[in-house]
């Protein structure tokens, strides 16, 4: 969607597709109220009623009636896009959605919404930034207690409140030094170096503090990927139904059971994990096996977190081990060394000790696999922290530029590159909530929304 386009009146499905008992139907822009009033009846033209009022009628087609409905009216400037809407609650058929849809579009200028326009109008419209913008998504896709409470935060303006901050700073230590190019032929110091070092120094380090909330930010909006790893038989598929509390894969004691990687998705107090189940890591002749062992090297190249199980009788496979240093060398690893109902062995003691057959040992371990994931982050959802890889690139920006700009002061360089450093800090600030963002970018981060949102 351009920027010119969103003069358009468009519409969509504000609600999933498919039977219900409500659908939302969603129009907004300037032609919202002629619309709805060519096809609706109920005693009042909605074009002349009050914002955020509700109105009970008819949708009229060829004289007859389509459906009967609850109009919702909401005027500009205070509506969700900033601009005329209107929300029609239907019977929730695809049928009648789909008539009303066509009505709509066949009897007015109007035209079907691209996917996230609705909430892009809001970012253009400066209803929300961009940074709040980005957060609807997050909040529509969360999963757990925790990713929700993060996108909600966002949502609220807690990460734009805090770029804000920093770019206040940023524009206060500017001012001082472009009003010194000013005073340049009378060298007037406004601002001490030593001042200006530890300002930069202080956003710097706030910077810094947002930059390491990322491992953990990911974890909130995306989960984590847990790849089971170990050779077959020491029981990988039993953890994996333990943690599920369901038989999701085949356990039997004939090694090699699981050919193919299972994938399921658990939350644990907050925290969303994606698990895989994988074949063992093995050399097969077979070719259905040597599929499935391709998969779980796959699996492991991709993996944020690594269970490498072994059993009290086998130990830990070396080879297995060292293919996963190869395969993913960066990937947190957690040893858990199963079946210890059969028996003790105290050589392998420093590990998580479980038995996912009787579930002694399971609990202790679950609690670790709470803090790998965490790790010694200080960091809760109810923080500014940073989630979004387009927020991390644009505070590594600002970092470097700060950095450039330290060192600009000890060389004792013109104030004039100074100012040129921190102008880059502020255009990488402005770039996280939408003020100088180019067009493609706004379009690649709408894209990815629903339609209808």
């Amino acid at each position: 969607m351009s920027i010119e386009s969103k003069e358009d009146t468009i519409i969509a499905l504000a609600t999933p597709p498919g039977v219900g008992a409500i659908s939302i139907i969603r129009l907004s822009g300037p032609k919202s109220f002629d619309a709805i009033d060519k096809v609706f009846s109920g005693g009042t033209k909605l074009k002349n009623a009050k914002s955020h009022t509700i109105h009970y009628g008819n949708i009229i087609e060829n004289n007859e009636i389509l459906d009967d409905v609850l109009v919702s009216i909401f005027k500009e400037p205070n509506s969700y896009t900033g601009e005329d809407s209107v929300e029609i609650s239907s019977h929730g058929s695809p049928l009648i959605v789909e008539k009303i849809i066509s009505l709509l579009i066949n009897n007015s200028d109007i035209r079907a919404a691209e996917p996230g326009e609705f909430t892009k109008r809001a970012f253009l419209n400066n209803r929300i930034d961009l940074t709040q913008a980005e957060a609807v998504a997050d909040l529509i896709n969360s999963r757990t207690t925790t990713s929700f409470r993060g996108a909600r935060n966002q949502l609220n303006g807690l990460l734009s409140s805090k770029v804000g901050e920093l770019r206040k700073g940023i524009i206060d230590i500017s001012s001082f030094l472009e009003l010194e190019l000013d005073f340049a032929e009378e060298e007037i110091e406004l601002i001490k170096k030593e001042e200006l070092v530890v300002r930069i120094n202080d956003i710097l380090s706030q910077i810094n503090d947002l930059l390491s909330s990322y491992s953990f930010g990911k974890i909130i909006r995306d989960g984590m990927n847990v790849v089971i790893v170990g050779e077959p038989n020491v029981g990988k598929s039993s953890i994996l139904n333990y943690l599920l509390k369901e038989s999701r894969a085949i356990v039997s004691s004939i090694p090699g059971t699981t050919r193919d990687t299972i994938r399921e998705e658990i939350s644990i107090d907050g925290l969303f994990f994606k698990l895989y189940d994988t074949a063992g890591i093995r050399t097969s002749r077979e070719e259905i096996e040597r599929e499935g062992v391709e998969r779980s090297r796959l699996a492991v190249k991709n993996a944020d977190l690594i269970l490498f199980v072994g059993d009290v009788d086998l130990g830990f496979s070396t080879v297995v081990e060292n293919e996963m240093q190869i395969l993913n060398p960066s990937a947190k690893v957690i040893k858990i060394l199963n079946k210890i109902d059969l028996g003790v062995n105290s050589k392998f003691s420093e590990y998580f000790r479980i038995s996912a057959k009787t579930g002694d040992g399971m609990m202790n371990f679950i609690e670790g696999l709470k803090k790998q994931a965490i790790g010694e982050s200080a960091y809760s959802e109810n923080d500014a922290i940073i989630t979004n890889i387009r927020h991390y690139n644009c505070l590594i920006q600002a970092k470097q530029n700060l950095i450039k700009a330290l060192k600009t002061v000890s060389k004792k360089i013109s104030g004039e590159f100074i100012a040129s450093d921190l102008r880059a800090v502020d255009f990488a600030f402005a770039e996280i909530i939408g003020e100088v963002t180019p067009e493609d970018i706004l379009n690649n981060i709408f894209s990815k929304f629903c339609i209808g949102k």
